[in-house]
């Protein structure tokens, strides 16, 4: 775990120090998170850098494992896989994680109504479609869906969805 130095109001080299530290941590597959020390930290909280945890839905056993192994090389936390949408909206319920990476086109619920459905929780996950095809197939669908981002398939890499939360 990267521990960024404390910020010094006043002081821009740090300030510049910190966020060289993030970025590099973003292109490693971590996300910025808030913890607490302890459990007697008095409300003092820390911020850091952690894997950035992901759930892979897709259709295609596949493309879920190359996705994660590109994924896992990248130093991001696969926490888990579905194959079609009610799994991976059961799975994201139990995994809880923090991005979900959800196929468009998936047998009986497609990734558009799922994206719908998580966005409904009290504390959703960001989700990333991705397809085969290109993003103009579905312009209308995205500008209505929750999801944060669409990358197509051929373009994913750990880089792109930790960039999703710098």
């Amino acid at each position: 775990m990267v521990r960024p130095e404390p910020q010094t109001a006043g002081e821009p080299s740090q300030d510049a120090s910190l966020r060289a530290t993030l970025r590099q941590g973003y292109r490693r597959g971590l996300a910025e998170a808030r913890v607490c020390p302890g459990a007697g930290c008095g409300g003092r909280w820390d911020t850091c850098l952690v894997p950035l945890t992901v759930l892979i839905v897709d259709d295609h056993e596949g493309f879920r494992q190359m996705a994660r192994a590109l994924l896992e090389a990248e130093g991001i936390e696969v926490v888990g896989e579905a194959a079609d949408g009610e799994a991976a909206i059961t799975e994201a319920e139990r995994l809880r994680p923090q991005l979900v990476l959800l196929d468009v086109q998936l047998p009986g619920i497609d990734g558009f109504e799922v994206a719908a459905r998580l966005g409904e929780a009290s504390d959703p996950p960001a989700v990333v479609l991705t397809s085969s095809y290109a993003a103009a197939s579905y312009r209308r669908r995205l500008a209505q869906s929750p999801a944060r981002a669409f990358i197509p398939k051929g373009e994913l890499s750990g880089e792109a969805l930790a960039a999703l939360f710098a």
